[in-house]
């Protein structure tokens, strides 16, 4: 085990990108399916459900999320992650995928926008957290991307 996280270490670009979500995506769809029976009427099945769907839009959102925010990462004149950048990046995957998440449970479980918001903010307090815990726990142990480490250029 120790000898594929060493292999894995300071992996960059895609391959990052891939373990990352796939990582992110099988703990969130195990926390989430919990939460939304917890939060609903519905059952598992019907929670796991809408776990899996919400993974996959997630999945896409986290695609293009992390390609645009590892290039602002890269243009910044700091390197590294701050406390700062790490909560602009929780925050902002975050606050789009509720975007995205609330019109699905509204029409998943047949409850007006409303209610899917209110849910939808329920789920996102918790996963703000485990976004940013996994982000951090992610980074000590694969390391950080090529994008936090080096410093801007004249282009700035």
């Amino acid at each position: 085990m120790q000898s594929t996280v060493k292999q894995l270490a300071g992996m960059q670009g895609v391959k990052r990108r891939v373990v990352y979500v796939g990582l992110y995506e099988f703990i969130a769809i195990v926390l989430s399916a919990i939460l939304l029976e917890l939060m609903s009427n519905a059952g598992t099945a019907e929670s796991l459900g809408l776990a899996i769907a919400a993974s996959a839009v997630a999945i896409i959102w986290n695609l293009v999320f992390n390609s645009l925010f590892e290039r602002w990462e890269s243009r910044r004149q700091q390197p590294g992650r701050s406390l700062g950048v790490r909560i602009i990046h929780a925050i902002g995957f975050e606050g789009g995928l509720l975007v995205l998440l609330v019109p699905l449970v509204a029409w998943w479980y047949g409850v007006g926008l409303w209610q899917a918001l209110l849910m939808d903010l329920g789920l996102l307090v918790f996963f703000l957290v485990y976004t940013f815990v996994f982000t951090w726990a992610f980074d000590r142990v694969f390391g950080l991307p090529a994008s936090a480490n080096k410093p801007c250029a004249n282009a700035c």
